[in-house]
């Protein structure tokens, strides 16, 4: 069986004691009322009857007539019906940055230093997708804070960079689970889906999905400790996220 792979990238750009710079991502209203609801609806795919108007366009998904092969029958001794429809196989992989601002608190050799920011995956029609994180640790000038090679709580006084992508309580109430809604299946890595410890290795993978995904929310949560002789001055680093579904 052969099998194709589709990559989603977003960069990370940010400065320590400024902001992140990324696009926010801006999605539709979920279709409500007070007696019902479309969780992660779509304008698209679905059944063989177009439905439009000067502002929209969708195709009608609560069943194909029997002449267009409906995908299921159901039948009584009084009647017969072909309903379901035919939804398209092309893949689906969809990432986005949300919360393009994420600042962390004045460096200090007694305090650890936090920040977070979000991103999101789905995924239909695949065998699951991956998400890594690429990029130097912070820096300034010649000197650069290293990443944590061990999943570890932070040591304050020792210089370290490294992050998570669960909710955390120490050293501060930080961070969130994975929220999967109620069809997403992303999960963090082992490596960084433990509470209150964090890791940073340049190309690891942070995040998985071991089949095809509805939408899940991740956050990454950051740490950052300096020692006395950690030069002071502004941090600049530059991270990229690879989002990987294979079919």
């Amino acid at each position: 069986m052969s099998r194709r792979v589709v990559r989603w990238v977003g960069v990370l750009s940010f400065a320590l004691f400024a902001t992140f710079c990324v696009a926010t991502v801006t999605y539709a209203d979920t279709l409500t009322s007070p007696d019902y609801q479309f969780v992660q609806s779509d304008l698209g795919g679905g059944g063989l009857v177009p439905s439009s108007s000067t502002n929209y366009q969708s195709v009608l998904s609560v069943g194909d007539n029997a002449t267009s092969s409906g995908t299921g029958a159901s039948a009584s001794t009084h009647y017969q019906v072909e309903s379901g429809s035919q939804t398209t196989g092309d893949p689906g992989l969809t990432f986005g940055v949300s919360n393009a601002s994420a600042a962390f608190s004045t460096f200090s050799p007694t305090t650890t230093s936090t920040a977070t920011s979000n991103f999101s995956v789905s995924d239909y029609t695949s065998y699951g997708y991956s998400v890594q994180v690429i990029g130097s640790t912070p820096t300034n000038g010649s000197h650069t804070i290293p990443g944590m090679s061990t999943t570890a709580a932070p040591t304050v006084g020792t210089a370290q960079f490294g992050l998570n992508l669960v909710a955390n309580t120490l050293p501060i109430s930080f961070g969130a689970n994975p929220d999967q809604g109620q069809f997403g299946y992303g999960v963090a890595a082992p490596n960084y889906g433990i509470a209150n410890e964090f890791r940073y290795i340049n190309g690891e993978t942070i995040a998985t999905s071991p089949k095809s995904s509805g939408v899940t929310n991740f956050t990454m949560s950051y740490i950052v400790d300096v020692s006395d002789v950690t030069p002071g001055g502004q941090y600049t680093s530059n991270q990229t996220i690879v989002c990987t579904a294979t079919y």
